[in-house]
C-alpha cells in the first residue's frame, strides 16, 4: 500500500480515536456483529504504547448499556475509555446551570438524571427516532419560543447512520483532539470532522463507506483502508511494533 499522508505520520503519534459502529461493528437486528479482524485489531492498539480512546455518536442508550454490548462481542474495552455526546451535554448544562426539555430517545434519558429538568430554560435533542412526532417537535418548539434568549444543544450533527434495514436520519456528532489520528467510516462526520479540528482522518472501506466517497467534491481523506485490521497493522508497523 503506497505511502499517504497520515501514515508519514504515524510514527509521532499519540494516540488514536475510533468510531465504533461500521468500524469495530456493524449493526443489525441482533445488536450487531464484530467486523472480521476488529476485536484483536483493538486488542493489539491498547497492548501498543498508544493511548486509546472510542467515539460514537451512539444516542439511543447510555454508555454502560452501549460498552456491554461490546463487550459481549469480545471487545476489551470500559465505559471511561468511550466519548458520546449526552456526557458531554450534561457537563455543559451543569457548568451553566441549565435545565433541560429533553426531546431524545428514552434509552439515553437516564444519562440526564442528574441534571434538573423542572422549568426547562433550554432544549436537548439527540437521535429521538419515532419521538421525531409533529407533538414532540412542537413542544420543543414551544420552550424555545418562550425563552428570550433560546438555547439548543444538539447531540450531534450528522445526517445518517447505518442499521440492519440501511440508512437511517440522525443528528451526529463533534469531537475534538489533538496529536491523534480518526479511524472512521464516515467522509464528511468521522473524516471531515477529524481533518477541521486539526487531526488526520482515516476512513475504513466498511459501514457506511461508498466507492464515491473516494470521490467527494469537499472531503478527501488522508487514507483509505479495507478495514479497522488493516489501519492498526500499518499503524503499528511504521512505528516497529
Amino acid at each position: 500500500m503506497a505511502a499517504t499522508s497520515w501514515e508519514d505520520s504515524v510514527k509521532c503519534l499519540k494516540g488514536v480515536i475510533l468510531d465504533m459502529c461500521g468500524v469495530l461493528y456493524d449493526a443489525g437486528e441482533d445488536g450487531g456483529t464484530p467486523i472480521p479482524g476488529s476485536v484483536e485489531a483493538v486488542k493489539r492498539l491498547k497492548a501498543s504504547d498508544l493511548q486509546v480512546r472510542f467515539c460514537t455518536n451512539e444516542t439511543q442508550a447510555t454508555r454502560e448499556v452501549f460498552v456491554a454490548k461490546l463487550q459481549r462481542m469480545g471487545f476489551d474495552i470500559c465505559v471511561s475509555e468511550v466519548f458520546s455526546p449526552a456526557p458531554a451535554a450534561v457537563a455543559v448544562l451543569k457548568e451553566r446551570g441549565l435545565r433541560p426539555h429533553l426531546l431524545v430517545y428514552d434509552g439515553v434519558v437516564p444519562e440526564f438524571d442528574s441534571v434538573e429538568k423542572a422549568n426547562p430554560n433550554c432544549v436537548v435533542i439527540g437521535d429521538a427516532a419515532e419521538k421525531f412526532s409533529y407533538q414532540n417537535l412542537n413542544d420543543a418548539f414551544r420552550v424555545l419560543i418562550g425563552l428570550e434568549k433560546p438555547v439548543l444543544f444538539s447531540l450531534g450533527r450528522g445526517k445518517y447512520y447505518k442499521e440492519d434495514e440501511g440508512l437511517n436520519l440522525d443528528v451526529g456528532v463533534y469531537m475534538k483532539a489533538l496529536e491523534t489520528v480518526m479511524i472512521g467510516d464516515d467522509l464528511v462526520n468521522d473524516v471531515g470532522g477529524a481533518q477541521h479540528c486539526g487531526m488526520k482522518g482515516v476512513q475504513v472501506r466498511t459501514g457506511k463507506y461508498r466507492p464515491s466517497d473516494e470521490k467527494h467534491p469537499t472531503v478527501t481523506a488522508d487514507g483509505y483502508v479495507d478495514n479497522l485490521a488493516e489501519a492498526v497493522e500499518t499503524i503499528l508497523k511504521l512505528r516497529g511494533q
